[in-house]
């Protein structure tokens, strides 16, 4: 778990599709440099989110990492997309210890949105996002003010538009200083993970409806929980 407040942005140092070594596993791994700082507590089999994507660290040193990534996060998100040299967010599990900040991140990508706009005001950008057409149902768990996680960064949503397959955000000055989103450009794809209480509370009103317990029954289980 996740609070989506990146601690530091390391860079990609090697890319390896067959890692045939015993820390690959004859996978595609990547290793990420740059990254003492978040690897004084570090330990193998812990995760670390790059770009928002929860990964297992298989090998490690006081300056870099290595993870697996599986066929299915590289169809899922835009690791696959990554080069050496390619900044990424960093944000080790949550400890329990500290404040939480953010909102609860699980670490699994949902899927990519394109950038589709990037505008300046004051000392704020705006960015605006599109869905694919095949991943517009997506879009009933993305509602203004609400909860979204971009290439692992804790955001909130401000205008969305349904029909359109767009939603924003505006990211104030500390948090471009800090994060990989400013380096991006039109077209480029980023990381999403949407609010998983918003899934949850839907998947439960589906499933009252589909079972004709309707609202009040809904209601009564809640209250119950």
């Amino acid at each position: 778990m996740f609070t989506g407040l990146v601690e530091i942005v390391g860079k990609v140092s090697s890319i390896q599709e067959n890692d045939t070594s015993e820390s690959g596993g004859n996978g595609w791994t990547v290793t990420v440099s740059d990254a003492s700082d978040i690897l004084t507590d570090c330990h193998i089999g812990d995760s670390i989110a790059i770009n928002g994507t929860c990964l297992t660290v298989t090998e490690f040193d006081k300056d870099s990492f290595k993870v697996g990534v599986a066929p299915e996060s590289l169809r899922r998100t835009n690791l696959g997309d990554l080069k050496e040299g390619s900044p990424v967010n960093l944000e080790r599990a949550m400890d329990a210890q500290k404040r939480f900040g953010g909102h609860m991140v699980q670490g699994h990508v949902d899927n990519t949105v394109k950038i589709i706009s990037i505008k300046p005001e004051g000392n704020s950008l705006w960015f605006t996002f599109q869905l694919n057409e095949e991943e517009k149902d997506m879009m009933r768990y993305i509602i203004p003010k609400g909860f979204i996680c971009l290439d692992g960064t804790s955001l909130t949503v401000c205008d969305v538009d349904d029909n359109e397959r767009t939603f924003s955000i505006m990211m104030i000055a500390h948090t471009q200083n800090h994060v990989i989103m400013p380096t991006k450009q039109i077209g480029d794809r980023v990381n999403v993970e949407v609010d998983m209480l918003a899934k949850y509370a839907l998947k439960s009103l589906e499933n009252a409806i589909m079972t004709n317990q309707g609202i009040e029954e809904l209601v009564k289980r809640v209250l119950k929980a």
